[in-house]
């Protein structure tokens, strides 16, 4: 069986509702198996790679609410005795929406998305987190400048984490 007859049952097994295939044909055995729509093995005395094609998530933006002026801090829930927390009232957050290493540029030696001082507006990409290998751009989903950054170049982010101070 020459590869691209193994190639062609790999594709059906794929575009079929089957999870498993054997074939056999002389000494040749071939197992082709499906888990979850995506991992194809095949066993016997041939080897075939076939490269699973991941399709990256859509970019998500996340902001915390801003407080309102008009409601006191102590229903905020925010600590008066943290000086990080001072002035942030009227402060929005711009989030992690997802667990991964983040990146303040496109590129190693590129400039960085945005700077402290700069104006944003809506979609535009302010950074970008990397997971399983899905490189996420971070949009921006508020107009604003650009008050503080709060995380590293390269540090790892936790789902929700404040990335960014937006006032």
């Amino acid at each position: 069986m020459d590869i691209d007859k193994i190639m062609q049952l790999i594709d059906k097994v794929d575009a079929s509702g089957i999870t498993n295939l054997t074939v056999e044909e002389g000494c040749l055995k071939i197992s082709i198996e499906k888990s979850k729509g995506q991992a194809v093995a095949v066993e016997g005395n041939q080897e075939v790679c076939v490269p699973v094609t991941q399709i990256p998530a859509a970019p998500v933006t996340v902001a915390a609410p801003a407080v309102p002026a008009s409601q006191p801090a102590a229903e905020s829930g925010a600590d008066q005795t943290d000086d990080s927390q001072a002035g942030e009232e009227n402060a929005v957050f711009i989030t992690s929406p997802i667990v991964g290493v983040f990146y303040s540029a496109p590129g190693p030696e590129e400039a960085p998305f945005v700077k402290v001082g700069d104006k944003v507006s809506k979609g535009q990409v302010v950074g970008i987190v990397e997971a399983m290998k899905l490189m996420n751009e971070i949009e921006s989903d508020v107009e604003g400048e650009i008050e503080e950054i709060l995380v590293e170049n390269g540090q790892s982010v936790e789902y929700g984490q404040s990335l960014f101070k937006v006032k």
